[in-house]
């Protein structure tokens, strides 16, 4: 076939009608309770005042970031992360370390160093020749199958992703790891045994995502490019791409006390306004 491809057919996550029914409906809830906790989120961050935090001007960016940049998540994970040490590590100096200009510069940096890092392989890639099949084996169009359809030799840009993912995922990993083992330390330093329990039930539950994040990343992309389209992959990017994403918001801020009072107090004021209109 020496035709030039223009498009691509995705084979979606199963063959089976009955299963393409089944995750249909799961998909549509997922992605309702994933828009529903993110703008939740969103909104009563950016409304209440004692919400204005850095922990939660890098989670409403997270939850942009991963929609618009995926590589971006990795870095913002990792500020977040740096975030947390600092409030729990070193509490009289957190206002005064992550102050608005930084947390900003901090932002700004993580969308710099993604681009500089992406914008090579990605301009290769829209360069790349297809002329032969042009099925993907995926529900979304995956880069490293993608570049098994290319009908000229992809060595250098599957070498350079490849380099590239061990720069980002482990690199970020190693900051969040060492981020959340001096967390740790400090709480089973702590006196107070309910400040203790407090503390670690909120960074057990942040330790969850990222555990789920980082372990299926590192098995998705820090591998060396897979010929014929696995069916884990697929297992594997749902898991990255549905549920840590319908996870976060609940997790990072929905289990918080100070965000379920803001939206008793929300609900309770949109409530007494309703009642008090003809």
């Amino acid at each position: 076939m020496n035709h030039t491809v223009v498009e691509f057919v995705l084979l979606g996550l199963t063959n089976s009608r009955h299963l393409e029914i089944i995750l249909f409906l799961i998909l549509v809830i997922a992605y309702f309770l994933i828009l529903f906790g993110n703008v939740t989120v969103i909104s009563i961050t950016l409304v209440d005042h004692f919400l204005q935090t850095p922990m939660y001007f890098f989670l409403r960016n997270f939850m942009l970031l991963f929609f618009c940049l995926g590589t971006c998540t990795f870095f913002h994970v990792a500020a977040m992360s740096f975030d947390r040490y600092v409030a729990i590590c070193r509490p009289l100096h957190y206002t005064t370390i992550m102050n608005n200009r930084f947390c900003f510069q901090l932002v700004l940096a993580c969308w710099a160093v993604s681009f500089l890092l992406m914008s090579p392989p990605i301009i290769m890639i829209a360069q790349l020749p297809f002329c032969g099949p042009n099925v993907l084996n995926h529900f979304y169009c995956d880069t490293s199958q993608l570049l098994q359809l290319s009908c000229t030799d992809t060595w250098f840009i599957e070498g350079l992703l490849f380099i590239l993912s061990i720069i980002i995922v482990p690199g970020t990993l190693t900051i969040t790891v060492i981020s959340y083992g001096c967390i740790i330390i400090t709480i089973l330093h702590m006196p107070s045994s309910s400040g203790r329990k407090k503390t670690f039930s909120t960074c057990s539950a942040h330790l969850v995502v990222v555990t789920v994040f980082y372990s299926t990343s590192i098995y998705r992309y820090n591998r060396t490019a897979q010929r014929g389209g696995q069916g884990s992959d697929k297992v594997l990017s749902f898991f990255f791409s549905v549920v840590t994403q319908m996870l976060n918001p609940y997790i990072y801020s929905l289990r918080n006390n100070q965000v379920k009072r803001a939206l008793k107090e929300s609900m309770s004021k949109a409530f007494s306004s309703s009642r008090r209109q003809p």
